[in-house]
């Protein structure tokens, strides 16, 4: 094995009495794959698939120390002995891959989101402080109650040691129950709980020790906190550097796992899974600071998404270790590509947020639109090899199409992939032409390498038709020919120049200096769209087809979205329909009340209205006989995930 590219993210870490053998970190973050709040053989697959591929050390997600921690639906617990044997079976996995396994413990405090049966419940805290972000006023927990709460922290750190992990990690980032009495802002008792530095400590402290105590000294106690909550009414950095130097110096604590921001308002929250929009690694300064004061490693996660950026903030001396969560979702085998001299070959993360926190939001398993094998381990982890080699012909080099022809490829079939256009790519390339939007063509880039690796052919400048497709005589055809901007009816629309999204990215017009931007789909091209003309010194009115901008995009994305559009002036109208236009003005009509909405003085409708599907093919593939199969919009208009997620499954089909 060879890792001189990245001698520091490859040399061994001592914790305590854990000896990690590379500075690669999986940190803890919600995956909706345990069984009924215990782990299961799902989580199992998800993070053997990690420790195989090379991580150092794995943390498991959030799990709840205490009966009125409940934050979420369906969540992992361990205030009872039920939760030892599924932690003792991921213990026993990991550890044959020389991969250490930290637990995370967890109390949200007043950052309740959900609960387990539709009730609001009763939120707990350090003061009756409100939360802005969920508008949840806590109830202020008696003594009695804090100290079972901190004794709750102990019996789960006993039952994680019963159970065989290597240590635990007090979750006090993100504004989370912890924080809450580290917070002078929030923690507002005159009891030995709050008031003074010290006192507002004790709840940090006495957790700790109770640990400790229950766990013993051979067991690794982290605490999980945010360098910066980025937040309002957060603690800054300079907060932070005086708790950690307090913290660290008591000898009760391991290692500090630093990360950014605050649950408890929007813009604290862009941070807890932070969007392409945030620079790669910006979170390490924080670390930097808080590592020149504390005397126990210190971890750094935020965007640090390939190992390069890694081996910079560790040579830097920046932090000890690096959580790359992300990047091994989308990668589970990124470690040992690093190690082994194939860093080309890693499938970058690419902050798009979708199919990852975006699947936790909605409720669904966790997933990565680049690797939809992520949290389906358990069914498409294994891709066996094709009993007979056939001849596929894949139709279009979107996301869709690529996926399809390497996956095809991959099982031992001879794949051509036709393209129409002189660039592999698609949607994405323009796509990646939208402001904060230029990693998303990491997509492209990340499966030509994939293309390039299994051996693909590609026809790029070829048109297929009827023609082609007897001409190369395929046994199967696989069409992934996309989808083209909806220009949908509407009265007026020959009188005022209007134009699409494709048109304005693709720069072959002039819209002028005033622009009203008709949004259906309600996604991040209209606020792309809105964002790139008002960076362009237009006047800009976001008319948006439903309640709010990016209404069905990832909440992190959408909001840091928003906040660029009203930093730069634009309108944003929510809850309207395109009606109609003329020479100078655009007619929209409120959805729920009816009523007309005009926005006058307009040259130009920018219509971002979704897509019609492409598929001239398929009627005449099927006729004659040749297994067929769809991928992505030219099947029904949607995103890249789908299209990745469908061509995969196609290639696995044939």
């Amino acid at each position: 094995m060879q890792h001189d590219q990245f001698p520091h993210l490859f040399s061994p870490l001592n914790v305590r009495n854990l000896t990690l053998k590379n500075r690669i970190i999986f940190t803890g973050h919600e995956t909706h794959l345990n069984d009924h709040g215990i782990i299961g053989d799902r989580m199992l697959a998800y993070h053997e698939a990690r420790a195989q591929g090379g991580a150092g050390l794995i943390m498991t997600e959030v799990a709840l120390v205490h009966p009125g921690a409940v934050f979420v639906a369906d969540p992992i617990r361990v205030d009872t002995d039920d939760c030892i044997p599924g932690y003792m079976r991921l213990a026993d996995m990991l550890h044959g891959y020389d991969c250490g396994l930290i637990s995370q413990l967890f109390h949200p405090g007043r950052e309740i989101v959900a609960s387990e049966d539709g009730t609001a419940p009763v939120s707990y805290s350090a003061s009756p402080t409100p939360n802005e972000r969920f508008h949840v006023v806590p109830r202020p927990m008696p003594v009695w109650l804090v100290e079972e709460v901190i004794n709750y922290y102990g019996n789960a750190g006993r039952r994680m040691k019963e159970a065989g992990t290597d240590g635990v990690e007090i979750v006090a980032s993100h504004g989370y129950l912890p924080a809450q009495f580290l917070n002078p802002g929030v923690n507002v008792r005159d009891d030995q709980y709050g008031g003074s530095f010290e006192n507002r400590l004790r709840f940090v402290r006495e957790t700790a020790d109770n640990i400790r105590r229950k766990a013993g000294d051979d067991f690794v106690i982290g605490l999980r906190l945010s360098g910066n909550e980025l937040s309002p009414d957060g603690l800054s950095l300079d907060d932070m550097l005086e708790i950690c130097t307090a913290l660290a110096g008591d000898g009760a604590l391991d290692y500090l796992s630093v990360v950014g921001g605050s649950s408890s308002t929007l813009t604290g929250s862009i941070h807890i899974v932070p969007p392409m929009s945030c620079d790669t690694g910006y979170t390490a300064p924080f670390a930097a600071a808080i590592k020149a004061r504390a005397d126990i490693p210190v971890f750094v996660t935020g965007r640090i998404n390939q190992p390069q950026i890694a081996e910079e903030i560790l040579s830097n001396g920046h932090a000890d270790a690096c959580g790359m969560t992300r990047a091994m979702i989308c990668d589970p085998d990124m470690a040992y590509k690093a190690h082994s001299g194939k860093a080309e070959d890693i499938r970058a993360c690419i902050g798009c947020n979708q199919a990852c926190i975006g699947h936790f939001h909605e409720g669904y398993p966790i997933s990565c639109i680049q690797n939809p094998v992520s949290g389906r381990e358990v069914r498409y982890g294994d891709v066996s090899q094709a009993s007979t080699s056939r001849n596929i012909m894949v139709v279009g080099g979107g996301p869709g199409g690529m996926k399809a022809a390497v996956t095809a490829a991959a099982r031992g079939h001879n794949v051509t992939l036709f393209e129409k256009s002189g660039r592999l790519g698609g949607q994405t390339l323009l796509a990646q032409l939208l402001p904060t939007r230029t990693e998303f063509g990491g997509i492209v880039t990340n499966l030509e390498r994939e293309i390039e690796l299994t051996g693909v052919s590609v026809r790029k400048n070829t048109s297929v038709d009827e023609d082609v497709i007897a001409a190369n005589n395929p046994d199967v055809v696989i069409l992934a020919t996309g989808a083209e901007p909806r220009w949908p009816d509407f009265e007026g629309r020959e009188d005022g120049q209007v134009v699409d999204a494709w048109q304005v990215l693709r720069n072959v017009v002039n819209v002028g200096g005033s622009v009203v931007v008709a949004d259906w789909r309600a996604d991040w091209i209209g606020i792309g769209i809105a964002e790139k003309l008002a960076e362009e010194g237009c006047r800009v009115r976001l008319a948006i087809n439903g309640y709010m901008p990016g209404q069905t995009i990832q909440m992190y994305v959408r909001d840091a979205g928003v906040g660029r559009l009203h930093k730069l002036g634009v309108e944003m109208i929510p809850y309207v329909r395109l009606f109609g236009a003329d020479e100078d003005s655009v007619y929209l009509q409120h959805t729920t009340s009816g009523e007309p909405v005009i926005c006058e003085n307009v040259d130009t409708l920018v219509l971002c209205q979704g897509h019609t599907p492409v598929n001239p093919l398929e009627d005449f593939v099927r006729a004659l006989g040749i297994e067929c199969h769809l991928a992505g919009d030219c099947l029904a208009p949607r995103t890249a995930e789908e299209a990745v997620f469908e061509g995969f499954k196609a290639g696995l089909a044939v």
